[in-house]
């Protein structure tokens, strides 16, 4: 053979590897990915031939699959759409899954690998294949309370079982109706979507654990005062509370809310500072401990930690580094720190778990077509955010700030409720949010509970985390305890 045709024979049998090799890796090793891809449509269309798992909250099924009498086979619905929206997602022949239809498609399906005896058992049997059931850690009463107690205003509550994580409210406002989006007409569906992503206030986004991260304001001091209370100082000691702290290297003073005045020495202790929310106080307090130890309480806390619930969590974030005037305003949950509401409810909930930050779980179980559990989520220890006795100081001061400090409309006849208020500045035109955290009973704490009510609510410039955030929190938690 002469060296031309030896060349291109070397040639020809290198695109033939090459070739091999490209099909090779789609069809085997990129295969579950691009079955599992939301906007893989053929994947969709088989899913339609058999009968999608519910996905159940309180024993009752919130998404279920319908036969009808069309070409897909089974339509997805879902009862009250809205108020659980953001926690199942939605289920779209045109655009994929979202939420727990997306996170636990395997197990909806039916093609999870849990599930490969019950495949085995139908295909002996001969019965229908049929999807695993979901059963969500939601508590109905709860959710709907959150609901109605947020209203029409923009904003996210999250409750949790502070003993083993289970998320008990998700909600976000605005909301969505997935129905709209798993009609099995293609034009609807493009046109409903079009709509959401055009409407004021972004529904498609879960404010609870995603999307645009929010600046804590002041419930961010309880990460400063445990940061404090680690380094040894102890709730009845005396820190500096002026009326206006200068921001070092700049000719800019930080104030108290409303420009008040902390304590008329000028000092105050950690468990007063807290109680009233003295921004002063913990702006120093900042500045003693230092940029580092801060973001390493943060972190004790789960800021940075990239969370699967099994849906997606967006971390929270604490800045890198930090100049002294930045750190100053870091302290107070200002600057560039940044926060899930999930991200604020785990931090009451490490608190009254005397300092043990559990795993949130959305997922209780997996059942299948018999009902026989498949899969149950256990308890799972993120680590120790705080030792226990600064959680018990911490739990302490929250107990104050509810009793005689800024979070009183938190109060419940027969339950000492421990919280902290925080509201936070987003820009000089836009109204703060209002922030509070909580967890109940303080006694044998069983529920946190983390309440964003966005630009003041119906309050606007007006509104603090006391008088909007904190009402919320109390239905929540007199739901989740009745």
């Amino acid at each position: 053979m002469n060296t031309p045709l030896r060349r291109l024979s070397m040639v020809v049998v290198v695109m033939f590897l090459a070739l091999m090799m490209s099909a090779t890796w789609v069809q085997y090793v990129r295969a579950p990915d691009l079955n599992n891809d939301p906007r893989n449509v053929r994947t969709l269309y088989r899913e339609y031939d058999r009968a999608r798992g519910p996905i159940v909250v309180g024993g009752e099924a919130i998404a279920s699959s319908e036969p009808v009498d069309s070409p897909f086979g089974y339509l997805r619905s879902y009862s009250d759409g809205p108020l659980y929206a953001h926690a199942t997602g939605y289920f779209s022949v045109v655009y994929g899954r979202s939420g727990i239809e997306r996170a636990m498609n395997t197990e909806l399906n039916g093609t999870a690998d849990s599930l490969f005896y019950s495949r085995l058992q139908d295909l002996v049997t001969g019965r229908q294949p049929e999807g695993a059931a979901v059963e969500l850690t939601l508590d109905p009463a709860a959710q709907q309370a959150a609901w109605d107690a947020l209203g029409d205003q923009r904003g996210a509550v999250v409750a949790m079982d502070t003993r083993t994580g289970e998320v008990l409210v998700m909600v976000s406002k605005p909301s969505y109706d997935p129905n709209i989006l798993a009609v099995h007409s293609s034009r609807e569906v493009t046109e409903r979507w079009a709509e959401l992503n055009e409407a004021d206030g972004n529904p498609l986004t879960n404010r609870a654990i995603a999307g645009n991260t929010y600046p804590p304001g002041s419930t961010f001091k309880l990460v400063t005062a445990a940061a404090a209370l680690e380094d040894g100082l102890g709730i009845d000691e005396q820190i500096d509370a002026p009326d206006q702290l200068p921001l070092p290297q700049s000719t800019a003073v930080l104030r108290n809310f409303g420009g008040s005045s902390c304590s008329p020495t000028g000092t105050q202790t950690l468990g007063d500072a807290l109680r009233i929310s003295c921004n002063t106080a913990f702006g120093q307090l900042g500045l003693d401990l230092g940029a580092d130890a801060v973001r390493a309480q943060a972190e004790a806390f789960g800021f940075g930690q990239e969370l699967q619930i099994p849906t997606t969590v967006t971390p929270s974030y604490f800045p890198e580094d930090p100049n002294d005037p930045n750190t100053v305003l870091s302290a107070i949950g200002q600057y560039e720190v940044r926060v899930t509401p999930l991200q604020v409810a785990m931090l009451s909930a490490a608190i009254a778990n005397d300092g043990v930050l559990m795993e949130p779980q959305l997922v209780r179980s997996v059942r299948g077509q018999d009902l026989e559990v498949i899969r149950e989520t256990r308890p799972q220890e993120l680590g120790r955010a705080v030792s226990t006795s600064t959680a018990e100081a911490l739990q302490d001061m929250m107990v104050e700030v509810v009793q005689n400090g800024t979070g009183r409309a938190a109060q419940i006849s027969g339950v000492q409720v421990a919280g902290k208020t925080g509201t936070a500045q987003t820009s000089a035109e836009a109204a703060p949010h209002a922030w509070f955290t909580a967890f109940a009973p303080a006694d044998d704490p069983r529920v946190a509970v983390a309440v964003i009510v966005e630009n003041g609510g119906a309050m606007g410039n007006e509104a603090t985390g006391g008088a909007v955030a904190a009402p919320i929190a109390r239905s929540v938690i007199q739901a989740v305890l009745e």
